[in-house]
C-alpha cells in the first residue's frame, strides 16, 4: 500500500477507505432488511452476501444510499442523544460542545454525561445506555479485537486531543529525575487500552527498566490520581490533564515531562462509537461527528482557549479550578519545580485519525502481550479509524486534513514505519510479545 494512493471515485484517501465506506452502507441495509440477528446471519449463510445484497439492490438504490451516506444528508434518525465523558481536558471538544452550541448547530439535542471512569464508559457504551462516547483511542481498538472483552465491532471516526499528558512524580521524589531510580516505583495510568500504559512503558523500557517487573503500574481513574498521590498510595502517574495541573496547584507532584517529549503529536483521546451506530443512524453520526470536529477546530486556535477553559471548569464538566484549567490550556504553567513554562501545543488538537496512530498503538498492544497471534494491522486500522468521514469534514470545518492516512514518525527518537509493524515489535529488546 503507498503512503499517497487514492481510490476510484477520487473522495477518499485509498481505495480500502472507498470501499470500507461502502460496507458501512451495506450493512446497514442488511440490518434494515433483517432487524433479528439470527434471521440475518442465517439467510446470509443460506444465499451469501453477494446475492443478498444484489436482490436488495433490484428493489432499493444501494449506490444513492452510499452517496447519501458519503454526504451525510437527511432527516436525523435520532435527536436526543447521549454522550459519555471522563472529566479531562482531552475531551475538550466533546465538553464544549455542549455550553457552546456546536451540538445544537446541528440540531442535536445531546446530553454529555459526566462518568466516573474507562471501564465504566465503556460497559454503558457497549449496553447502549450511551449513544457514542469519549474513549481513549485505544480502546475502539482494544474492543473490536475482543482484548478484554467480547469483541464489538467499533470505530474511532475522530481523534479529539494530542498531546497534553504529563509524568508527574510526587514532591518527596525531587532529586529522583532520572528513570533508571525509579525501580520499585508504584504508577498509576487511567486504563491498561490507553496511550497512557504505553507511553509510561516505552519511557521506562526505553531507559532500561521492565514496566512489568522493575516498577508497578496500575489502573486508577483521572478523577481519583491526585488524592492517592497526596495519600502516598502511589510515587506517580503517567496521566491526562488536568490531573497532572491539579497536582502542581495543590502542591503534591511536579511533572517531570510533558507526554510532547515522548511523542509529539500523539493521539490521546477520541470520539468513539460502535458500527451499529455508524450504519443504522447514519445521518444522527454525521451531524454528531460534524459537531465534535467543528468544535475540535475552535478549540485548535490558541485564541480561544481561554473562552473554551471557562465554559468547561465548571463542575458539571471537569470541575476544576479555571486557573487549573487555563495553564493547561494556553501551555503557560507552573511545572512545580519552581518554573513557569511557555509551551503552546502542551495540549493541540487535530482530529484526523491517522491509520499509521492505529497500527502503533496495535504494536504495542502486541508487545505487551495483550493481542496475541497474527495481527493484520493495515486491515484493522482501517476499519476501525474512520478516517474518510474525517477528512470529508475537516474541509467543511475549515482544517486542512492530509493526502494520505498514514505517515512516519519518532517515538523518543525510534523511527516508526507503519508498513512493517512487526518489524518494529521485534526490534524491542524489553517485550512480552
Amino acid at each position: 500500500m503507498g503512503l499517497f494512493s487514492t481510490c476510484s471515485c477520487g473522495r477518499h484517501g485509498s481505495q480500502a477507505d472507498h470501499e470500507s465506506e461502502g460496507r458501512l452502507v451495506e450493512e446497514a441495509l442488511l440490518r434494515a432488511a433483517f432487524p433479528d440477528p439470527s434471521v440475518r446471519r442465517h439467510f446470509l449463510k443460506v444465499v451469501g452476501t453477494s446475492t443478498a445484497l444484489a436482490a436488495l439492490s433490484a428493489a432499493f438504490p444501494l449506490g444513492a444510499a452510499k452517496e447519501a451516506f458519503a454526504q451525510g444528508a437527511g432527516k436525523l434518525e435520532k435527536q436526543k442523544l447521549k454522550v459519555g465523558f471522563i472529566p479531562i481536558t482531552c475531551a475538550t471538544p466533546i465538553i464544549m460542545a455542549h455550553p457552546m452550541g456546536f451540538y445544537a448547530k446541528h440540531g442535536l439535542d445531546v446530553e454529555v454525561v459526566k462518568t466516573a471512569g474507562w471501564a465504566v464508559i465503556r460497559d454503558k457504551t457497549l449496553n447502549k445506555e450511551y449513544d457514542a462516547a469519549h474513549m481513549l483511542s485505544p480502546m475502539p481498538l482494544a474492543i473490536t479485537l475482543g482484548a478484554g472483552a467480547t469483541p464489538v465491532p467499533y470505530t474511532m471516526p475522530a481523534v479529539e486531543n494530542i498531546n497534553g499528558q504529563a509524568i508527574t512524580l510526587a514532591i518527596k521524589h525531587k532529586d529522583k529525575r532520572d528513570p533508571k531510580s525509579w525501580k520499585g516505583f508504584k504508577f498509576a495510568v487511567p486504563f491498561d487500552y490507553s496511550m497512557h500504559n504505553y507511553l509510561l512503558r516505552y519511557y521506562v523500557a526505553e531507559h532500561g527498566l521492565d514496566p512489568d517487573r522493575d516498577i508497578q503500574i496500575r489502573a486508577v481513574p483521572p478523577p481519583e490520581m491526585v488524592a492517592n498521590l497526596r495519600a502516598d498510595n502511589i510515587d506517580g502517574f503517567l496521566a491526562p490533564d488536568p490531573v497532572n495541573q491539579r497536582a502542581v496547584y495543590d502542591g503534591v507532584g511536579f511533572i517531570h515531562a510533558l507526554s510532547k517529549e515522548i511523542w509529539d503529536g500523539h493521539p490521546c483521546c477520541a470520539f468513539a462509537a460502535s458500527r451499529e451506530f455508524v450504519t443504522t443512524l447514519p445521518n444522527t453520526y454525521h451531524a454528531l461527528l460534524k459537531s465534535i470536529i467543528a468544535a475540535t477546530a475552535y478549540a485548535r486556535k490558541a485564541e480561544n482557549r481561554k473562552e473554551i477553559a471557562a465554559a468547561i471548569a465548571p463542575a458539571n464538566y471537569l470541575n476544576q479550578p479555571l486557573t487549573v484549567v487555563e495553564q493547561v490550556l494556553t501551555g503557560t504553567f507552573a511545572d512545580g519545580l519552581g518554573n513557569v513554562r511557555t509551551v503552546p501545543d502542551r495540549i493541540d488538537f487535530d482530529p484526523f485519525p491517522w491509520h499509521s496512530f492505529a497500527v502503533w498503538i496495535l504494536t504495542q498492544m502486541k508487545r505487551w502481550g495483550q493481542i496475541k497471534g497474527e495481527v493484520d494491522y493495515q486491515k484493522v486500522a482501517r476499519e476501525v479509524f474512520l478516517a474518510t468521514d474525517a477528512t470529508r469534514l475537516m474541509s467543511e470545518a475549515g482544517l486542512a486534513p492530509p493526502k494520505s492516512t498514514y505517515k512516519s514518525f519518532s517515538v523518543m527518537g525510534r523511527a516508526f514505519d507503519p508498513m512493517k509493524p512487526q518489524d518494529y515489535v521485534d526490534g524491542f529488546a524489553i517485550k512480552r510479545a
